[in-house]
């Protein structure tokens, strides 16, 4: 029953774990084809749409009306009513018959009308739509029919368009015959359609018989450089993001240094670039943990191969001064729980456990203070200490942690001083804060050394000289109060034997207030 079980379950997962997706190049490749897709079928639409709300061509009228043209006796109409132009009462009725009898028997409309330039005033309409003697605006139109014979010099064809009082656009088609004079009118015998428009139907004709194959061929002729232009546009997007992959994999396996190509769009480069700088940022980290476990296992294993050497002599009887391999039993034990309560204050630092007890404080008569304490140590080595330390404005932090600072640096610049230097402690304000610099004219720091100077345990062997008396953990504590205090600290030094300088700016509420008041 268990095998059996346990195969049932086996199964749905491998199936599960056989499961592929679409890679990120045929993604794109599907997105490139259905965005041609839809712009074909919306730019089918659109044209669709286009015919259907423009106005039919006007030539298949005008030649409509060409036609009926050849069967208008316009000679003997002109004739007729030519003398009595400005009169529509005397248009002769004979005239008015023919004119209605021909609109009837040809189903179309006939307008007599007197024109100059591009106004004209009609005389007669059959289909009564406009009252005779209203004026209206004429648009001409060069359409001739090419098989209409020659008529009289005045006679000429004339086709154009026209609007009611309603703006209904009509189109005519008809003769002009040229009055002459010192202002010259024409007399317009036209036949007057309403212009038409294209139905769906016949859009969708003409759209499946004229336009619709070559859209098509277009269509074909686009997808074929769509895909291949897409081919290299993916190939350019995936190829960085396939070296990332493979970069993530080797960091993965512990290959912190692999780096990969900065290429591609800038999104691309500065995603590899940000990937690059993981890269290294992993691997300090990786090389500061496996330097803080050999200096914590060397800080460690050596007072403890002293504690136990000397405890063993004791035992043993082998040792000729008891009292001496005590105290340094217990010197060495000491070292041990320094180091053991620096690690604590670190990791409590680190982890944000750490509390400080805020109060107002005077730095320059913190300075002072340690100043002077110091100032046995440095008398007794010959280095001169100098203390410039006026009165400022107070700041707000932690008295003691404070004192911890200062002391760890003026120690430190004490101890890397040869006989006959200088160590200048200094208080100052800075940018809105206050400034604690401490100079040193001392063996310095090689500019390699910079930037680790701050690490846990890192140490610079040229500027230690003999013993290794530190734990190498001062310098990293300095550092997590000074930033606890919202402040930082930076050093510079000019290399070995330039001496070094440490910096501290901590914040001052008062000096704040001071500057943001300036600014108001």
């Amino acid at each position: 029953m268990t095998a059996q079980a346990t195969t049932q379950v086996a199964i749905p997962l491998k199936k599960n774990a056989q499961k592929r997706h679409w890679s990120l190049r045929v993604h794109l490749l599907i997105s490139y084809v259905v965005l041609l897709f839809v712009a074909l079928v919306v730019m089918g639409l659109t044209l669709m749409v286009g015919l259907i709300v423009q106005p039919a061509p006007p030539q298949s009228t005008f030649q409509r009306f060409a036609a009926l043209i050849r069967g208008l006796n316009g000679k003997q109409m002109v004739d007729d009513f030519a003398p009595r132009l400005r009169d529509v009462l005397l248009i002769p009725q004979s005239t008015r018959t023919r004119l209605s009898d021909f609109a009837e028997s040809r189903d179309t409309r006939v307008l007599l009308v007197i024109a100059a330039d591009s106004r004209g005033t009609v005389l007669y309409d059959t289909a009564s739509l406009i009252t005779p003697e209203t004026l209206i605006y004429i648009t001409p139109d060069n359409y001739m029919d090419p098989t209409q014979k020659p008529m009289r010099p005045e006679m000429h064809q004339v086709y154009g368009s026209f609007r009611n009082s309603d703006q209904k656009e009509w189109l005519f088609g008809g003769l002009m015959y040229d009055n002459g004079g010192r202002k010259p009118l024409q007399t317009l015998i036209i036949m007057a359609e309403p212009r038409p428009t294209v139905s769906l139907q016949e859009a969708l004709n003409d759209f499946s018989t004229a336009l619709l194959p070559p859209l098509l061929q277009a269509g074909c002729v686009g997808l074929v450089v769509a895909l291949a232009l897409a081919f290299v546009m993916t190939r350019t997007l995936t190829r960085p993001l396939q070296a990332l992959a493979q970069g993530a994999a080797a960091v993965a396996t512990g290959d912190y240094k692999h780096r990969v190509a900065e290429s591609g769009p800038s999104e691309m480069r500065s995603v590899a670039g940000a990937f690059n700088e993981m890269g290294r940022q992993v691997r300090d980290t990786q090389q500061s943990q496996r330097d803080f476990l050999a200096n914590v296992s060397h800080d460690l294993k050596t007072p403890l191969t002293s504690i136990q050497g000397y405890a063993q002599a004791i035992i043993d009887g082998a040792t000729k001064n008891p009292s001496a391999a005590a105290q340094i039993i217990y010197d060495e034990s000491a070292r041990l729980n320094r180091l053991v309560l620096e690690l604590t204050d670190l990791m409590r630092m680190q982890s944000g456990r750490f509390s400080l007890h805020m109060q107002p404080l005077d730095v320059s008569a913190i300075v002072g203070q340690i100043g002077q304490r110091l100032r046995v140590v440095a008398d007794k080595k010959g280095v001169r200490l100098i203390l410039d330390t006026p009165s400022l404005p107070e700041i707000t932090g932690d008295g003691d942690r404070l004192a911890q600072v200062l002391t760890n640096l003026l120690s430190n610049a004490i101890h890397f001083t040869p006989k006959g230097g200088t160590v200048t402690a200094q208080t100052q304000i800075n940018q809105g804060g206050i400034e604690i610099r401490v100079q040193d004219t001392g063996i310095g720091i090689p500019p390699a050394d910079l930037p680790r100077i701050f690490e846990r345990f890192y140490q610079v062997d040229k500027a230690r000289g003999p013993g290794r008396e530190g734990s190498g953990l001062g310098l990293a504590i300095t550092k997590q109060i000074v930033q606890a205090h919202g402040g930082y600290i930076r050093v510079e030094s000019a290399g070995y034997n330039q001496g070094s300088t440490f910096t501290v700016w901590l914040p001052s509420p008062q000096l704040s207030t001071l500057v943001h008041r300036r600014k108001l």
